[in-house]
């Protein structure tokens, strides 16, 4: 759902011409005009044009809205959103949001702008809870514009101090906002004035400790006595520490609002002059007319209302809430990844996987193939840590890795994970990491089975997890999605039980099996607990591929098996069935998410916990009584990691359902003979360029 009131039916115009050329080449800002109904086009040689646009108040811009005036045609001016990006957009970070306005622009305080009239109209019916809540969850998730520095300092001040918020030299939003350079002195000077004897702490703009511009401040002489906030970190580390806080136009005196912090205004922001702030400037009798406005209703109308936000995962305009949790799990990814990280075990087109997943805007892991050079960097790195793929743990590195007190994490595929197998070399859409073991290998704990042991989860958990199952269980989504459906006539009254085949060198059999190892004497086993059932066998697709060990011969089945269902999807077959008979294969688990009975001859993860009817070597350890809502919030929603494979962006087990339900042919490019050739083809020219590096 858009949340800004801007839509194509509020707007005369479909063909939006611009004299920008940066506003024609880019994709995103491209992409939320047409999401709102607009074609940008160029505004000369290409037809006629019902409309013009331009960013903010730059020299093309004003063209583009003189232009406008001559032609007697709407002008949009366009401006990034508030809650914009996880990095910085002098560095090329594309925005998740989108403030356009039809009326002026929100930061010129000389004309009205169509946010002003937002705020100046108040709140909706219903809309103060939504407000306070955005504004909640603003300060909690420690939110603003840009999104990638730490919530908090490593060092920060004690509370109590006057915050003087610098800006960038230049910022449209000084000189339209009726200030100047020297209304930053004047600040400086009236919060030590207003202040004697307060600690003074000035914040440098993000732009200008990137080095990307300079700021008003460079006489070291004018901030004598005054402490310098140059440690990365959210605006709210210091904003929820501050006294007051003193601004000329900068988006950190509204949040300071949201913070029911003192502000005082050296110019005129869209949030002054409406009666919540100490302003330096007279407020235009336009804001006096409609009566004081405060903290929810500027959050309502800057925040909630007027924005575009963009979600890149479903490609549609989505609203405040999700996009402030994406930049959230955007940022957390990013802090927790910024630690060298060295990688083992990888197949030759795994790195870009493993990049994307434990890489940070700092770093990227690097890929080794020797466990000794693995060791010795990460003894020489500090914070380090090396991961590698559960199947392929050299023998002894764990405890090489204990001994120099290198966390090591084993890595594995999620769930929930493509549309084909990997063995297309088709990239995952979640992962799982664990410290301790690896969740199909019973002879140890793992980090799966330590969070059903343990317990304790909310009841808000519990009721995600209910709603994710009843997704999972109503649409056709499973681990690699494959297969069509099923054409077996089962004759009525039949009890019919479904035997799931797998690898039979897997390794979760190798370590998890139970005396029946084979599938063949899977077939027998179930037979013999139901000589009358209608028995269906479905193989391996990596079996009936021809790829792995596990074939179970045509005249074997017969007597065991009425029906093999041959490249057939698990979800109809399941429904189909009452019971399933497995060895250790995830299609039990995903038998239970849809309401089945499930017998397991081996341990898997979900056996032992009262769900299933278990023949197999149950581990001791595993001693709770689990819901199915417990299991599916420990393994679908705590235990893996998801990311999009299409935007490289954090996603969920919801969202990935969603797309996994839609097949998205996007999702399966890799899985051509053609490309799976220039995927190795890739894979050999990354592998030679780590070894001349050095990396290898």
């Amino acid at each position: 759902m858009a949340s800004s009131d801007l839509s194509a039916a509020a707007l005369p115009a479909r063909r939006l011409g611009t004299l920008s050329t940066y506003l024609l080449r880019n994709r995103r800002l491209r992409r939320f005009l047409a999401l709102s109904g607009w074609r940008l086009v160029p505004a000369r040689g290409f037809g006629e044009v019902e409309a013009l646009a331009g960013w903010g108040y730059n020299r093309r811009a004003e063209a583009a809205r003189s232009l406008a005036a001559r032609r007697g045609l709407p002008y949009l001016a366009l401006e990034d959103g508030f809650l914009r990006s996880p990095g910085l957009g002098v560095e090329g970070a594309p925005p998740f949001s989108l403030l356009p306005d039809l009326t002026g622009v929100y930061y010129d305080c000389s004309g009205p702008s169509d946010l002003e009239a937002a705020i100046g109209a108040g709140l909706a019916p219903g809309e103060e809870a939504r407000a306070l809540e955005g504004i909640a969850r603003l300060r909690r998730l420690r939110l603003s514009k840009f999104n990638l520095a730490p919530p908090d300092l490593a060092d920060p001040p004690e509370p109590g101090f006057v915050l003087v918020v610098d800006q960038t030299f230049g910022d449209a939003s000084i000189r339209h906002g009726g200030a100047e350079p020297r209304s930053f002195a004047r600040m400086l000077e009236a919060a030590r004035d207003e202040n004697p004897g307060a600690r003074i702490l000035l914040k440098t703009h993000p732009d200008v400790l990137a080095g990307k511009k300079r700021g008003h401040f460079e006489d070291p002489a004018a901030l004598k006595g005054v402490g310098i906030a140059t440690g990365e970190a959210s605006p709210w580390a210091l904003i929820e520490r501050a006294a007051s806080v003193y601004v000329v136009s900068s988006q950190m005196g509204a949040e300071a609002l949201f913070a029911q912090k003192p502000v005082r205004c050296f110019g005129l922001p869209f949030y002054a002059g409406w009666g919540a702030t100490q302003d330096d400037l007279p407020a235009p009798a336009r804001r006096l007319a409609h009566g004081p406005r405060g903290a929810p209703e500027i959050f309502a109308a800057g925040w909630l209302r007027r924005p575009l936000y963009y979600d890149p995962r479903l490609d549609a305009l989505s609203d405040f809430e999700t996009i402030a949790d994406l930049l959230a799990a955007t940022r957390d990814r990013d802090l927790a990844n910024r630690r060298p990280t060295f990688c083992l075990g990888m197949a030759f087109w795994k790195p870009p996987v493993m990049r994307a997943y434990f890489g940070s805007s700092r770093t990227r892991p690097q890929i080794l193939r020797s466990p000794e050079t693995a060791l010795a960097r990460a003894r020489a790195a500090p914070e380090s840590r090396i991961l590698v793929w559960a199947g392929k743990e050299p023998p002894g590195l764990a405890e090489a890795a204990a001994a120099q007190n290198t966390p090591l994490l084993r890595v594995e595929d999620g769930f929930l994970r493509s549309i084909g197998l990997g063995a297309d070399l088709l990239p995952p859409a979640s992962l799982v990491t664990d410290a301790q073991g690896i969740y199909y290998d019973p002879t140890r704990p793992s980090d799966l089975e330590s969070l059903i042991q343990e317990g304790g989860f909310s009841p808000e958990l519990l009721e995600r997890a209910a709603a994710l199952r009843g997704l999972l269980a109503a649409g056709d989504v499973s681990k690699y999605n494959l297969g069509g459906p099923a054409r077996i006539a089962i004759p009525e009254g039949r009890r019919v039980v479904l035997v799931v085949g797998q690898v039979e060198d897997d390794a979760s059999i190798l370590k998890g099996g139970g005396e029946v190892r084979t599938n063949l004497g899977l077939l027998q086993a179930a037979r013999a607990a139901h000589p009358e059932a209608f028995l269906i066998y479905k193989p391996h697709p990596d079996v009936e591929a021809l790829r792995r060990k596990g074939a179970v011969p045509q005249a074997a089945l017969t007597g065991l098996a009425e029906a093999v269902a041959r490249d057939s999807a698990p979800h109809a077959l399941i429904l189909s069935s009452h019971e399933v008979w497995t060895m250790t294969s995830l299609l039990g688990f995903e038998a239970l998410l849809r309401g089945r009975s499930v017998t397991c001859l081996g341990a898997p993860f979900y056996a032992g916990w009262g769900l299933t009817r278990d023949l197999g070597p149950i581990p001791s350890r595993r001693t709770r009584r689990a819901t199915l809502d417990e299991l599916t919030a420990a393994a679908l929603i705590l235990h893996p990691i998801y990311l999009d494979p299409l935007t490289g962006l954090p996603s969920s087990p919801e969202l990935t359902a969603r797309r996994l339900l839609r097949r998205d042919p996007r999702l399966a490019r890799h899985a051509t003979p053609a490309r799976r050739l220039g995927a190795r083809i890739r894979g050999v020219l990354l592998a030679l360029r780590a070894r001349l590096r050095g990396e290898i």
